[in-house]
């Protein structure tokens, strides 16, 4: 069935190298709307136009002359035809359009699940080009390996990964649990690459967390918008506010996207009228995603964390929000993951997505590769994740402190 994604400034997906990297899981940056009626499998003709026969020609004629000449080894038919719609996908300079073989697709929507094989970090790719480690999840065998936030993994085993897609770089760290994944590493302050051997394991996604903190302030954190998100969001929403809380501290740092219908359902938890977000097409239409009645949470006080590994369904969300006047924006700037892919499963199990739209705040802001401003700018320092200090939380906790003793 196709999907609608839209997904993540720094062309970049953020993903969970839990078995590849969602951020929870692989995906990062990236929104699925679960499209209704003619968004099915979609039915193309397969063969080409006359016109297109005619430009094809040189192809299959380069093609046996390698096939004649060639000394060495030659793809077979099947990797040939990948191949060569990697290569135009590669023209088109486009970060987000992008073609996964059979494996891969199976990964990335194996990630939504909630659970997979992997490594227990959230990646991203880099202004390089490179795949740089976030995050790694405590307990994980990322964490236990020793990796650290700001590493970048230059090789999967022999297969060096830079300027790889998120999907394909993903696609070789995931794996059977059990199986090892050698990784070759550069570190800051370190001048010699390293290779650490991290062994894959099951890894269930925590999805939602709350607690109540300081002065009576509820806390929520959502790790991905996958498809229990909505629900488990609700239920410890409910929760939360049987406890009469004063605010609400809502974190959706190091979140990488998912779903646009869950996005536009959270999103209406907190924003209880007008637009959620506005798709523009390609042809110019615009397409606005209203805000659905009934939500938990439309007028406790609230603030947002995010930071630039908030990504794509995470910017809907913080940006209806802001625009909104429903709460403030508190940490780094977002990710900037604002244009829409329609993905194509094809009749071999591969995938091909295509960027055909670009999303707007419901005030018109652009988000691709802008990303969203916070009303409060708080750095949070690798030193500060060392230490296990939060400042952005500690700064939000003052920000409600003090809007709620003025009441």
């Amino acid at each position: 069935m196709s999907k609608l994604l839209h997904g993540c400034l720094r062309l970049t997906i953020v993903a969970l190298l839990v078995a590849l990297v969602t951020s929870v899981a692989f995906l990062a940056g990236f929104v699925a709307a679960r499209a209704p009626l003619t968004l099915g499998l979609t039915v193309v003709a397969a063969g080409p136009a006359d016109n297109e026969a005619e430009a094809f020609h040189i192809f299959w004629e380069a093609w046996r002359f390698l096939e004649r000449d060639f000394y060495g080894d030659l793809p077979a038919a099947q990797e040939m035809t990948y191949s060569a719609i990697r290569g135009v996908i590669d023209d088109l300079n486009d970060q987000y359009t992008a073609f996964l073989d059979p494996e891969m697709a199976s990964i990335v929507r194996e990630d939504m699940s909630g659970a997979f094989d992997g490594i227990g970090a959230v990646v991203s790719m880099n202004n390089d080009g490179q795949l740089e480690i976030i995050r790694t999840l405590e307990g994980r065998p990322a964490a236990q390996a020793g990796l650290e936030p700001g590493d970048i993994v230059l090789a999967v085993g022999d297969t060096v990964i830079e300027k790889m897609s998120i999907f394909e770089a993903v696609a070789l760290i995931r794996g059977p649990a059990g199986s090892i994944a050698r990784l070759t590493i550069k570190r800051q302050g370190i001048e010699e690459t390293f290779v650490v051997e991290v062994v894959r394991q099951r890894i269930e996604m925590v999805i939602v967390e709350s607690r109540m903190v300081d002065d009576g302030l509820a806390y929520l954190k959502l790790s991905e918008f996958n498809a229990q998100a909505a629900s488990k969001l609700k239920a410890a929403l409910q929760s939360l506010l049987a406890e009469e809380p004063r605010g609400l501290i809502f974190d959706l740092r190091d979140n990488p996207g998912g779903f646009l219908d869950v996005a536009v359902e959270i999103g209406s938890q907190f924003v209880s009228e007008g637009s959620i977000l506005v798709e523009r097409l390609r042809d110019g239409q615009d397409r606005d995603y209203l805000a659905q009645s009934g939500g938990l949470a439309t007028d406790i006080p609230l603030a947002v964390l995010v930071n630039e590994a908030s990504a794509s369904a995470s910017e809907i969300v913080a940006g209806a929000i802001q625009d909104a006047g429903r709460g403030i924006l508190i940490g780094e700037q977002t990710l900037g993951k604002g244009s829409v892919q329609l993905s194509h499963y094809l009749s071999d199990g591969s995938e091909l997505r295509v960027t055909f739209a670009r999303w707007f705040t419901p005030l018109g802001r652009a988000i691709h590769e802008e990303g969203l401003v916070p009303d409060i700018q708080v750095d949070m320092t690798e030193e500060d994740i060392k230490s296990g200090r939060d400042p952005q939380l500690q700064r939000a906790i003052e920000y409600l402190r003090g809007l709620t003793s003025e009441k």
